[in-house]
């Protein structure tokens, strides 16, 4: 993302006894573009060695409003959960990943830092369509992933019921996509039970979500499902949302 308001130096950088030195910042920029030439080269590599098909786009555009219009005709979106655009850290989630979750019209697949190898895969469940219509666009995108163990968690906030919903239903689906699913039920407030499920889970799973039910005025006042998990978790996280 060759936005040309995100650079790596600071303006108090280009300042000397003289004023602001039109040199150094040059030089600067140059250092920015080398720096960005050798990330395209890098990731070029990285597929070639694949045996990957790539195209490497340099639009000098605001990166936020790029992305959402390139996800139009995009699969999948990854991103780093820690990625800002500014020069500054901030918590997680970042209001960037924020914003571009809010709007992706593609899938967008939240990648933490340090990669570990997949073992298995957690369903996050709840009924709706867009758990669903997550759990269909996982299974679509990334299909070369669906031998791993996979794992539907429900959380039944409402009731104290151990049913999975529309359960069968979810079952004749889940035979044809992910046949050797096993099921979790369990009851209490989704927003920390899925959390403290997925603790034990952090090294080795990828968890496929949509919007988590919540009611209007919880979504108000409350994270999302999503925002919790990278705040609370650093895990590879498949987000899908059904507009």
């Amino acid at each position: 993302m060759d936005d040309p308001l995100y650079t790596s130096f600071k303006i108090y950088e280009l300042v000397t006894e003289e004023g602001v030195s039109e040199i150094k910042l040059n030089d600067l920029r140059k250092r920015d573009k080398d720096i960005r030439s050798a990330a395209a080269k890098n990731f070029e590599s990285a597929c070639k060695h694949a045996g990957l098909e790539f195209t490497v786009h340099h639009d000098r555009n605001y990166a936020l409003s790029d992305l959402l219009h390139e996800s139009v005709y995009a699969d999948l979106l990854i991103i780093d959960g820690n990625e800002t655009l500014t020069h500054y850290t901030e918590d997680l989630p970042t209001r960037f990943v924020r914003d571009l979750l809010s709007d992706s019209q593609c899938p967008v697949l939240v990648a933490p830092t340090k990669f570990h190898q997949l073992k298995n895969l957690i369903l996050l469940y709840d009924g709706e369509p867009s758990s669903v219509h997550a759990i269909k666009m996982f299974s679509y995108t990334l299909a070369a992933l669906k031998h791993l163990e996979t794992h539907v968690l429900t959380i039944n906030a409402i009731s104290n019921s151990l049913h999975v919903p529309d359960n069968a239903l979810l079952k004749e689906f889940m035979k044809r996509h992910y046949p050797g699913a096993t099921y979790t039920v369990m009851t209490g407030w989704p927003e920390e039970e899925i959390v403290k499920y997925l603790r034990g889970e952090e090294e080795q799973a990828l968890v496929v979500l949509g919007a988590y039910r919540r009611s209007t005025v919880s979504r108000m006042f409350r994270l999302s499902m999503a925002d919790i998990l990278m705040k609370e978790l650093r895990m590879p996280l498949f987000i899908a949302h059904n507009k």
